[in-house]
């Protein structure tokens, strides 16, 4: 019998081939099977029917637990964005004494600051990021003001804290989309609560655009 996939005959995509995050929910639904299940465990006595009854509750607290840690997640990513704007504000305060700076980047450190939306946000911190990036090419001499230089070297850290931040949110949204389908307790909880799946951290279509460019 041959391989299944043989890497060295193909099929092969020569064009390869590019993934996104599907920015969709799904509701886990239990059937008739499932009610049956649990009168079936009724049946055979109040035993069974405890117990599974037992197993549903500590499926439903679980899945109350995985949903503070996520929320727990989320608002590390939060704090770290939220650190990485004050340090852009004291920076562009810094270069905008030395030089004109554009005056909309305070106005977006602002607006940012006040962003509940976790991608958008993030990509405006970027933005952000890109402005004093080119104030600093512009005027290379400022790099080798002590402040500046301390900023920059804080905020190049809090982006790798904010990028392992992303990892561990991810990873908690992962086990809850899986717990939620894992049958039949959480399953069943899930569906009665009316649980969906939760969306992993996506960037934008221009970050990735971005990344395909030749850097240096």
């Amino acid at each position: 019998m041959a391989n299944e996939l043989d890497e060295m005959t193909g099929p092969v995509n020569k064009e390869g081939r590019d993934i996104n995050v599907i920015e969709k929910q799904i509701a886990p639904k239990v059937g008739p099977g499932s009610t049956v299940f649990q009168v079936i465990l009724w049946v055979l006595g109040i035993i069974p029917g405890l117990i599974f009854l037992f197993v549903k509750i500590n499926a439903g607290n679980y899945l109350s637990k995985l949903q503070q840690r996520i929320q727990h997640d989320a608002s590390q990513i939060d704090n770290y964005l939220e650190q990485r704007v004050v340090i852009l504000q004291n920076c562009a305060k810094l270069l905008d004494k030395a030089i004109d700076l554009d005056k909309s980047t305070f106005t977006d450190i602002a607006k940012f600051r006040s962003n509940n939306d976790l991608n958008s946000a993030a990509q405006g911190v970027e933005n952000i990021t890109k402005a004093v990036n080119v104030a600093l090419e512009n005027y290379p001499n400022l790099k080798a003001h002590d402040q500046i230089a301390d900023a920059m070297q804080q905020n190049s850290y809090l982006q790798k804290e904010i990028t392992a931040a992303r990892e561990v949110y991810n990873d908690s949204v992962a086990q809850w989309n899986q717990a939620i389908f894992e049958w039949p307790a959480k399953m069943i909880v899930a569906a009665k609560r009316g649980y969906t799946t939760r969306i992993p951290f996506s960037v934008s279509a221009e970050t990735k655009q971005q990344a395909r460019g030749t850097f240096f």
